[in-house]
């Protein structure tokens, strides 16, 4: 492209004789209809030579017509193209000026500005024609453009195909597309891993686990979300040490956490992959509804969220401040994901909003039921279950948007008929669950939960953030059935990590990170008993040691839609018992996304 001179004038010639290559040349001529160009865009896409915003036509613009050639201050007479440039201002009235009244005629024209320039003219002449101003529309000019559609008779015909064929392509994938309203996406994770160590090799061998999962996202308004999602897995934990030997004052590896007849060759949950259900019964490769949820905006500031399926605060409008929060793309071990003290239980059935009070500070709080599949959960209709008498946990969270930090502060309190606060990290007795040590059903039990998330952007290549979890949880003595045992008292909970982000990492899209913490450790119980009924050694009243998690990853994002993040984690005295040997987990994560 030469010039907006030249273009627009060879525009207005060729559109012109494309359009005429159908009607008679005749003294009368009916109309021409004008090619389609939405008026309904505010801006254009910045020009490939200054990168500068580029402005629409005076109909979209409300820029001022220009009707002499004299307006334009940086033409001249002199100029190559003004003759053509002054016969479409003076005779056509279809060129318009920036607001300085320059018209920049040396700039390269972009294809955005050629259509709404050629546009503009069109619709002038057409408006001419139909109103018979013989005078203006001269048959010379209909003649000339006669000619020049026969002598671009090629060109006019290959472009005319290529529309047609573009024109029945669209239609194609309209009647073919899954619905005008539902988009369809899909996640897939892989993980190829192995646990070792000098207890961790005997009890583990090496496992490829997968999780599918589909997504079907309708809008109603366009500022909502009706979200149905469809998921599959087949993941096991590995295991920290040997769940066989029974954790003593003499020496030992842990007595059998909560779940051992779901999980029977697990240690622990400290080496727990990010993806692993709960429930050992919801990996056996069905596909099932996991979540079910409807979010929307009432107006720029507040967004409601309704969940009837599986759910937790992050979900309900939490945000947990984290780089490595993404299942997909995010942390390996289920730990190094975020702040467990958000999760002291599986969720199902709850509601929460998020709402912006500034542009720097927001608000979020929401209740959901209890995920028990038995008594306390959120589907039951019996006396100790449902959504409101079962198990639950409400929550609120302020959270600081300040450039480059951002920091949150959250409050959760919960009560459970059953599992105590088990956030599927952690030492055994961090979950507060009696059942299988000194009763034959688990004590209910209430919590207060009290976290703090920060992230700080360094620079473009470094991030560092972290949280802080602390739990205060009562025992309350009577069991899941209402039957009183006599295990009652208080015991704490707390758990910390410090991450390292390193994002565009060697290449760009890439991410490294690494991630050193404590899961959650018992550190005081108040009582004998309730230290003896949550599983602790006999006559301790907390962990006995402090075990540390260390994870080290790289994400390889080879495009948009697959990555693969080698990586693993080191954990020192598992379940926070330096008794136990040092276990580490290898793991190669490949995710695909659509």
């Amino acid at each position: 492209m030469r010039s907006h001179w030249y273009i627009l004038n060879s525009a207005l010639i060729l559109g012109s004789g494309f359009l005429f290559q159908a009607v008679a040349i005749a003294d009368d001529v009916s109309a021409i209809q004008s090619p389609d160009v939405s008026p309904n865009i505010a801006t254009l896409p910045q020009s490939e030579e200054s990168g500068e915003s580029i402005p629409l036509p005076n109909e979209m613009t409300g820029m001022d017509q220009v009707t002499a050639v004299s307006q334009l201050t940086d033409v001249r007479p002199t100029d190559w193209a003004f003759q053509a440039l002054q016969s479409l201002v003076e005779r056509y009235g279809c060129i318009v000026g920036y607001p300085d009244k320059t018209y920049r005629g040396n700039r390269s024209l972009s294809r955005y500005e050629f259509a709404a320039g050629l546009n503009a003219c069109l619709d002038l002449i057409n408006e001419l024609i139909s109103a018979a101003t013989a005078d203006l529309v001269r048959k010379e000019d209909l003649e000339a453009l006669r000619k020049l559609t026969e002598q671009f008779a090629g060109e006019l015909a290959a472009l005319r195909g290529r529309v047609n064929n573009l024109e029945a392509r669209t239609a194609t994938l309209e009647t073919r597309q899954f619905s005008t309203t539902t988009k369809l996406s899909g996640e897939v994770i892989t993980y190829l891993g192995d646990a070792f160590g000098k207890e961790a090799s005997d009890v583990n061998n090496a496992t490829f686990n997968y999780r599918a999962r589909l997504n079907f996202d309708t809008s109603f308004t366009g500022t909502d979300r009706l979200r149905v999602r469809l998921q599959a897995a087949n993941f096991n934990l590995f295991s920290a040490g040997n769940p066989n030997i029974t954790n003593q004052r003499g020496g030992g590896f842990g007595a059998p956490q909560r779940f051992a007849t779901t999980y029977p060759d697990a240690f622990s949950d400290e080496a727990r992959l990010l993806p692993t259900f709960a429930s050992g019964g919801l990996n056996n490769s069905a596909f099932r509804i996991h979540f079910l949820g409807y979010d929307f905006a009432v107006g720029d500031r507040l967004n409601l969220h309704i969940h009837a399926g599986e759910t937790d605060p992050t979900f309900l409008g939490a945000d947990p401040v984290t780089p490595f929060s993404d299942f997909a793309t995010g942390s390996l071990s289920n730990f190094a994901n975020s702040n467990p003290a958000y999760y002291p239980m599986g969720n199902r059935a709850g509601f929460g909003f998020d709402y912006k009070l500034t542009d720097w500070l927001a608000i979020a709080g929401g209740y959901a039921g209890q995920s028990a599949d038995g008594i306390g959960d959120a589907n039951l209709p019996g006396p100790s279950s449902g959504i409101f008498n079962g198990g639950y946990s409400a929550f609120g969270q302020i959270t600081l948007y300040a450039n480059s930090l951002t920091a949150g502060v959250f409050y959760l309190n919960s009560y459970t008929p059953q599992y105590g606060i088990d956030t599927l990290a952690g030492s055994n007795a961090a979950k507060i669950s009696t059942g299988g040590f000194s009763t034959e059903n688990d004590d209910r039990v209430s919590a207060n939960h009290y976290g703090f998330v920060a992230n700080y952007k360094v620079s473009d290549w470094l991030q560092v953030g972290g949280w802080l979890g602390y739990s205060n949880a009562r025992v309350l003595g009577t069991d899941t059935l209402g039957v009183p045992t006599g295990n009652r008292g208080d015991v704490k909970v707390l758990n910390y990590a410090i991450t390292l982000a390193f994002p565009d990492l060697l290449l760009k899209s890439n991410l490294g990170g690494i991630v050193f913490g404590m899961q959650p450790k018992v550190t005081e119980t108040s009582n004998a008993r309730v230290a003896a009924a949550i599983g602790l050694p006999d006559g301790e009243r907390e962990d006995r040691d402090t075990g540390f998690h260390i994870e080290a990853f790289y994400r390889l994002q080879l495009n948009d839609n697959i990555s693969i993040t080698p990586g693993f984690f080191w954990l020192t005295a598992p379940n926070q018992d330096s008794r136990n040997p040092d276990a580490f987990v290898g793991v190669i994560r490949t995710s695909f996304t659509f």
